[in-house]
């Protein structure tokens, strides 16, 4: 089984920036062009410099939440400032997490082998807790040898 821990967190809040995904949740590909699309765009056109600017840690949160029945997709901060580019403050709750580890070339590279491990492996194996839903984040949480390092966190619940 894959690298994991279950790890107690505090609530926090990440203000996002998003889009609604239009593919089907079961079109990987599909949703990871449409991610990758929304991260080149923020990149080039000054919307992710203006979220980091605002930020009181160096993490960049890539938030995976259902809204009003619809996959949402969001780059965020935390921060106790708002934009006015924001699209949402997103809640997430105090209690355990499954947090994944992991560290690739790029940003991209990171959040799909970290999603792919935490909904592809751990999650499935998983006998004693289950996600029931509501935000889950990717957290590029810096750089070193030459690699992006960051980590999954998806709430759980026990059995």
């Amino acid at each position: 089984m894959a690298d994991y821990i279950i790890e107690d967190k505090d609530s926090f809040t990440v203000l996002g920036i998003g889009i609604e995904l239009k593919s089907n949740y079961t079109d990987f590909a599909g949703i990871n062009k449409e991610k990758a699309d929304f991260w080149q765009t923020i990149g080039q056109d000054g919307t992710l410099d203006t979220l980091k600017s605002i930020a009181t840690n160096d993490y960049i949160f890539a938030v995976n939440e259902a809204v009003n029945n619809k996959m949402m997709h969001y780059a965020g901060v935390m921060t106790e400032a708002s934009i006015p580019e924001a699209t949402r403050v997103i809640q997430f709750p105090k209690g355990e997490y499954l947090v994944v580890k992991g560290e690739e070339k790029t940003s991209e590279e990171l959040s799909n082998k970290l999603t792919g491990i935490a909904f592809g492996q751990v999650l499935p194996e998983a006998k004693n807790f289950a996600y029931v839903g509501g935000p889950n984040t990717t957290v590029e949480m810096g750089q070193r040898n030459g690699l992006v390092f960051g980590e999954m966190w998806i709430p759980i619940v026990r059995k």
